[in-house]
């Protein structure tokens, strides 16, 4: 009987060394505090890396510009001119009409509409022909017809 109160004694008082280490263990295993300066600079790191990659699509945007649209649809645009930072002229082709049209921020005008498309020697015009070579051509037959 002195022999079973004697280990039992020796395990009570080695149960809480036991725990005491197994606490130890536990608590080497959980993870370093949130505002480490490993955890800052990782955080930073991505931070830079994600502003970094908007700089650089910004720039591939402005570079390439905008992408084509999906449907070719009715309407082309033959030319463009800016008159001002804020201002184009716009030549279109819609069909076998050509209309001039002025944009402004907030504000799309109609300048003129030539109907004469169908004509010889009227094809649409190339993109590598300057715009307003074409433009005062244009501009030159209208006023020679409405003279007449």
């Amino acid at each position: 009987m002195r022999w079973i109160i004697t280990n039992l004694l020796t395990l009570l008082s080695v149960a809480p060394l036991n725990s005491a280490a197994a606490e130890k263990s536990v608590t080497a295993h959980l993870p370093v505090s949130p505002m480490g300066t490993g955890a800052l600079l990782e955080t930073l790191v991505g931070l830079l890396l994600v502003i970094l990659l908007i700089f650089a699509l910004g720039w591939l945007f402005r570079r390439f510009g905008r992408l084509p649209a999906m449907g070719k649809g009715g309407i082309n645009m033959l030319s463009g001119l800016s008159l001002r930072p804020r201002e184009r002229v716009v030549l279109l082709q819609v069909g076998e009409t050509r209309l001039l049209v002025g944009v402004a921020p907030g504000r799309v005008q109609t300048l003129h509409v030539f109907d004469d498309a169908g004509r010889p020697g009227n094809e649409v015009i190339p993109e590598e022909e300057a715009f307003s070579r074409r433009l005062k051509e244009e501009l030159k037959e209208e006023l020679k017809e409405t003279a007449q």
